[in-house]
């Protein structure tokens, strides 16, 4: 009998291939009401469940337990059942088991989703039949098929935390910045947790202007590396006639201009998903098609609408201090002054980092939400504060102080759960306000 613990979106996939495979599972949860109850009902309907508490002697007593990402492996009954014997594991370690195409898996505290969406258009361009999900849109035991010639994994540090060997044809971390340190005791805790992605990988992509990303291996696995000026080993930028341009060991390939992707950050993305390509031996006249075609994902800098002059970006999947400082830097060059948006529920309670950027590029910034007061308290030194309730009255007085030629950008540094279910729903109400706006 296996266990599965956690009944959201990955619980619940793992528990469909076990059915599929006719294995016995107990479900469990530490809700009383979890909100899936019903289609769990529905969907597995002989199966015991375990809701609210639990009995240990019957967790105990699972030949390995399926531990859901949202689910930290220490809390107490998960630490027994481990003690008593029983193996813990995440859906990812599961697919692995069962995945017959090669895998290139992909983490980092910024830039991961944009990342592995590109790298899955590229194989499609190239003419293979890919499978894209993860962390991201479909889990992974979800996407398992036998018509699959290549996966494409976003994975989480939470997913990562349950990997004892992924085996990737090619891993990659993207960048490291504090993330999480709500379930992490420690940088070093978080770090470790990426870095499980190296673990059993052919081939390695790291990013050569984050040292953080460099893996413990031995010297004889092939590495890719991307990101800074290009010199003869690695995806990077050139001067071109005055022009920025994407160039593979100082050959140049398209000019950053031609990128549908806004910011600085985004070229480090493509860079990266370049350089993740290159390694999984994707044809780069399929990989430049696709990049030229890519216009991005929802709530990552994406444009709105202009308002008075004013434009409006949707950064609301800017949930840590790393991704917010990266949009900043990244969109400050090309969209004139900033007013941003800051607030929710704050993952670590130093947003300082951001003080010097905020101080070259923005005119302004208006934080809100259940932790504004930890935001100010960490900004002090900078003048142009503001200070709203929520989303909505923040976004009121972002417009009041944005001058024509500005840009209003929303990239919280911090989660959405005060106000939305979900940092989508954040973007969302964002997005209606502007478009409202824009039509008045």
């Amino acid at each position: 009998m296996k266990a599965i613990v956690g009944t959201g979106v990955s619980g619940l996939s793992a528990a469909r291939f076990l059915q599929r495979c006719n294995e016995r599972f107990v479900l469990f949860d530490t809700r009383d009401l979890p909100p899936n109850r019903a289609l769990i009902a529905q969907e597995f309907p002989g199966v015991h469940c375990e809701f609210g508490q639990w009995d240990q002697a019957l967790l105990n007593s699972a030949d390995e337990i399926i531990v859901s990402p949202g689910v930290p492996i220490s809390m107490p009954a998960l630490a027994k059942a481990r003690e008593a014997g029983v193996p813990l594991v995440g859906d990812v370690e599961v697919f692995c088991r069962h995945a017959r195409a090669p895998i290139v898996a992909i983490t980092g505290s910024n830039g991961k989703s944009t990342v592995t969406t590109l790298v899955g258009k590229m194989a499609e361009a190239a003419g293979r039949c890919v499978a894209v999900g993860g962390n991201l849109g479909t889990a992974a035991l979800d996407l398992l098929n036998e018509s699959v010639e290549l996966y494409v994994l976003e994975l989480s540090s939470f997913q990562l935390e349950t990997v004892s060997k992924l085996g990737a044809e090619v891993a990659c971390v993207l960048n490291i910045s504090p993330d999480h340190m709500d379930r992490y005791d420690s940088m070093p805790a978080y770090h470790a947790a990426k870095q499980r992605i190296y673990y059993g990988a052919k081939k390695v992509v790291v990013n050569r202007t984050d040292p953080l990303t460099q893996p413990p291996l031995a010297a004889d696995v092939e590495r890719v590396s991307f990101g800074g000026v290009a010199d003869f080993k690695n995806m990077g930028t050139v001067d071109k006639d005055g022009e920025l341009w994407l160039a593979e060991d100082l050959k140049p390939l398209i000019p950053a201009s031609e990128l549908r992707i806004v910011g600085r950050h985004n070229v480090d993305n493509a860079l990266a998903a370049l350089a993740i390509g290159k390694a999984a031996g994707l044809p780069m006249i399929a990989m430049l098609e696709a990049l030229r075609a890519f216009s991005g994902l929802p709530h990552r800098c994406e444009w709105v609408a202009e308002v008075d002059g004013v434009g409006y970006i949707n950064d609301s999947k800017g949930t840590n201090v790393g991704a917010t400082l990266a949009a900043i830097e990244g969109l400050a060059q090309a969209h004139g002054k900033l007013v941003l948006l800051l607030g929710g529920v704050a993952k670590d309670d130093n947003f300082r980092p951001l003080l010097e950027a905020l101080k070259r590029h923005a005119r302004a910034a208006v934080v809100f939400g259940r932790d504004a007061a930890i935001i100010e308290k960490s900004l002090a030194g900078y003048s142009a504060l503001e200070r709203e309730a929520g989303l909505l009255p923040a976004l009121a007085k972002a417009r009041e102080l944005a001058y024509s030629g500005d840009t209003v950008l929303l990239s919280p540094a911090c989660a959405s759960f005060d106000e939305f279910d979900n940092y989508m729903a954040r973007g969302e109400t964002f997005k209606h306000w502007v478009k409202e706006a824009a039509n008045d």
